[in-house]
């Protein structure tokens, strides 16, 4: 069984993403990290998202792995990264890697390999358009772009990083346009996609919601 979830920044998607894979006893995959670790892994090289021939050239040096467990651990090449991965300068340069066409094949190539092993839950923006156009179930999660930018300001200031709201807010809308304009698997709403508006709703609702839908399209035993 695979699980896609799809949506903007701030959407919530992991943490459906988490809920779901402990609910059902399934692995989740936060395809999102895997981006931000790329863009660590390129940015302690001092490579530039426009340098695309150092790109090339470093890309089979880039070795990420996850670890399932009640918070999902990010590695990259042997490292624990994952709190680095979520620092501001990271979130400012992610989407600019992410579009790369490149880094995007040997992404998709990594979380492929990672499906094969059993059921997941995978999240991202081009997990049921690009990476599993035939999984079992898609989930599209909106919210409106007040909630999103408050859920990212609360977030960071809970790791102890202190952000503007209208800092976080041009941050998110300048990563929906990369990220719907991109020439590379652009961020799209598929037409077998349930969409979820979860502005109003909590995590439990939005959890309760999601596992209602999926009970109605996939025998859960």
């Amino acid at each position: 069984m695979i699980i896609a979830i799809d949506g903007h920044s701030a959407c919530g998607k992991s943490t459906l993403a988490k809920d779901l894979a402990k609910e059902l006893g399934i692995t989740h995959i936060d395809s999102g990290a895997m981006y931000r670790a790329a863009t660590l892994y390129f940015r302690k090289l001092n490579i530039l998202p426009n340098d695309l021939e150092g790109i090339r050239k470093n890309l089979s040096g880039l070795e990420i792995s996850m670890v399932p467990g009640e918070t999902c651990a990010v590695l990259l090449n042997g490292d624990v990264v994952t709190e680095s991965i979520r620092a501001s300068d990271i979130n400012d340069w992610v989407s600019d890697y992410a579009k790369i066409p490149d880094v995007r094949r040997k992404l998709v190539e990594l979380q492929r390999s990672m499906a094969n092993r059993g059921s997941v839950v995978m999240d991202g923006r081009d997990i049921g358009s690009v990476v599993f156009p035939n999984a079992t179930i898609k989930f599209f999660l909106t919210a409106d772009i007040r909630t999103r930018t408050n859920r990212r300001v609360d977030e960071l200031r809970t790791k102890g990083i202190d952000v503007s709201f209208e800092a976080v807010k041009a941050n998110l809308i300048r990563r929906d346009h990369i990220d719907s304009t991109r020439e590379d698997s652009p961020l799209v709403r598929c037409d077998d996609a349930i969409v979820i508006d979860n502005s109003t709703l909590d995590r439990a609702e939005q959890q309760a919601l999601a596992l209602r839908y999926i009970a109605e399209r996939i025998p859960i035993h």
